[in-house]
C-alpha cells in the first residue's frame, strides 16, 4: 500500500514540481484547441496610440510620464476563453499595472462588471504579484468590493512570454497560467457573478496609489519607459451580438463545467505554494459583502 501511495504521489506531483520547478501537469490544455489571432483581427487601440506598436503580431505598449496605453476587443462577448502571452518589464516597476481583463465599464459606467488579470509592479529584488479579481455591478467603482486572489509565480515573468487566460461561462470563471488553472470562481448566485456582456482589454498604467504594497512604493519615472509585451492572442467566445445557440467555452477535458481531478490537483498545488492573498481568508474584510465566502 505504501508503495502504491508513493507512486500515486509521484504521478500527481512529479519531482520537478516538488523541487519548485513548476506545478504538476493539469493533464489538459484548453488553449491547444484554439488558434491564435493577429492583434488587428480581434482588437484595436483604445488610448495612448503613440505608446503602442505592433511588430510581426507582437504588441508592445508602454507607460512614461506623458501617458500609458490600452487596447480593446472589437466585439463584446457573453462568455468565452480569452488569452494572451505576456512578457513583463524587468527592474523597478513599482506602481505600474500591466493587465489583461474583461470589462463592460464603458457600457455601464458606475455600475460595471470586471474580471482581471493584473500584474502589480514591484521593487528591485522582489517578485511580481499576479492579482486576479472579480467585480460585480459597480463594486469596482464608488462601492469597492474586490474579490482579490494574489499569487507569485513559479517562473520569472520578465524572462520570456507566458500564456495567461480567463475562461468565463455562465457557471464559472477560471484563471489559467500556461494552461494551469490557478483559481476557479464559481457562480453561487446571480448577485455575485458577472452576467452581462463584456469586452476584452489590456493596458499599462500608473496605479501608484495602491499597486505596490498598498501604495508604499510609487512609480519612479527615472526608470521609464515601463513596457508590456503581448502576443499569441486567443479569443474563443460567444459574441454578444451573435447566435443565441453559441455554446459557452469549457475548461475541462470532458467539455462540462468545472475541472478534472488532475486540473484540481494542479490548482491546489499552485494555491498551496504560490498564493499570497485570498479575500475570503482576510479577517479584516466584512464578509457580509462577499456572501460567496
Amino acid at each position: 500500500m505504501a508503495l502504491f501511495v508513493s507512486l500515486l504521489f509521484l504521478f500527481m506531483f512529479p519531482l520537478s514540481s516538488i523541487n519548485g520547478q513548476g506545478p504538476p501537469s493539469p493533464g489538459y490544455h484548453p488553449s491547444s484547441g484554439i488558434g491564435s489571432i493577429g492583434f488587428n483581427q480581434g482588437f484595436r487601440n483604445l488610448w495612448g496610440p503613440q505608446h503602442q506598436s505592433l511588430d510581426q503580431g507582437a504588441l508592445t505598449i508602454w507607460l512614461d510620464r506623458s501617458s500609458g496605453s490600452g487596447f480593446k476587443s472589437l466585439n463584446p462577448y457573453s462568455s468565452g476563453y480569452f488569452g494572451a502571452a505576456m512578457k513583463l518589464q524587468t527592474g523597478y516597476t513599482a506602481g505600474v499595472i500591466t493587465s489583461f481583463y474583461l470589462s463592460n465599464n464603458e457600457a455601464h459606467p458606475g455600475d460595471h462588471d470586471e474580471v482581471d488579470i493584473e500584474f502589480l509592479g514591484t521593487t528591485l529584488g522582489k517578485p511580481y504579484v499576479l492579482q486576479t479579481n472579480v467585480y460585480i455591478r459597480g463594486s469596482g467603482d464608488g462601492n469597492i468590493i474586490g474579490r482579490e486572489m494574489k499569487f507569485h509565480l513559479w517562473f520569472d515573468p520578465t524572462a520570456d512570454f507566458h500564456n495567461y487566460a480567463i475562461l468565463w461561462n455562465p457557471t464559472e470563471i477560471i484563471f489559467f497560467v500556461d494552461d494551469v488553472p490557478i483559481r476557479r470562481y464559481p457562480r453561487k448566485s446571480d448577485a455575485t457573478f458577472p452576467l452581462r456582456p463584456m469586452w476584452v482589454y489590456g493596458s499599462i498604467w500608473d496605479a501608484s496609489s495602491w499597486a505596490t504594497e498598498n501604495g508604499k512604493y510609487k512609480a519612479d519615472y527615472d526608470y521609464q519607459p515601463f513596457v508590456g509585451k503581448y502576443s499569441n492572442f486567443k479569443i474563443a467566445g460567444c459574441n454578444a451580438n451573435g447566435a443565441a445557440s453559441c455554446r459557452p467555452a469549457s475548461g475541462s477535458p470532458s467539455g462540462s463545467m468545472g475541472l478534472s481531478s488532475q486540473q484540481y490537483a494542479a490548482m491546489a498545488w499552485v494555491q498551496n505554494h504560490y498564493k499570497v492573498y485570498d479575500y475570503c481568508q482576510d479577517t479584516q474584510r466584512d464578509h457580509k459583502l462577499t456572501p460567496e465566502c
